[in-house]
């Protein structure tokens, strides 16, 4: 829920309970009243707060993309693996912002002359550098969890920038590139961590 949102929704609650209390001791001896349903307030709580999944705000301009079908699924296959890690929604959105830039969620196979040495699957991971096997690294739930693994063992990532601790783990040769999916990736974990 974004922060406009929530402002107005805390406001109208905040009229309604201010209400009561003014109106509530001056009519308590009248007559009684046409009895009246109680009006709730509803707050939507079944998605993680984006505001809370970039606890920095975005820095820089900020890219997006449409995703096909496939790259959706593999959204879905980052958050189960972050799930199954026993993270957070901010470890799924450093994840997935990653995957953005390294393959835009795409799970990329030998490239040929276009590869990056060896790199490989979503994360551009390198069976030369000790990610695992070709197929290892192409199946997303086992990079994703690779990734995570390296993830963990940043002193402070939730603490850091996202494209500081994206760059801790992968050590790229553009360290500041992952900045620009934050909202993309922040907006996509909001969208499916619950389904």
């Amino acid at each position: 829920m974004n922060t406009i949102m929530r402002k107005s929704v805390l406001g109208i609650a905040g009229l309604a309970f201010a209400g009561g209390m003014f109106a509530g001791p001056a009519t308590a001896h009248a007559a009684p009243s046409v009895q009246s349903t109680p009006v709730a307030v509803a707050v939507q709580a079944d998605k993680p707060d984006t505001n809370k999944l970039i606890p920095h705000g975005v820095q820089g301009a900020q890219s997006r993309i449409d995703l096909s079908d496939e790259q959706t699924a593999n959204v879905k296959a980052i958050i189960a693996a972050t799930k199954k890690a026993g993270m957070d929604e901010r470890a799924a959105v450093v994840s997935i912002a990653t995957a953005l830039q390294e393959s835009k969620l795409e799970n990329l196979g030998h490239l040929g002359d276009r590869n990056d040495h060896d790199s490989q699957g979503l994360f551009q991971q390198r069976p030369s550098s000790g990610w695992g096997t070709v197929e290892q690294i192409t199946d997303p739930e086992y990079s994703t969890m690779a990734f995570l693994k390296g993830l963990k063992q940043v002193d402070g990532w939730q603490d850091m920038p996202l494209t500081e601790a994206a760059q801790t783990v992968q050590v790229s040769a553009y360290p500041d590139h992952y900045a620009q999916w934050e909202q993309q990736a922040a907006d996509l974990v909001a969208q499916h961590w619950n389904n």
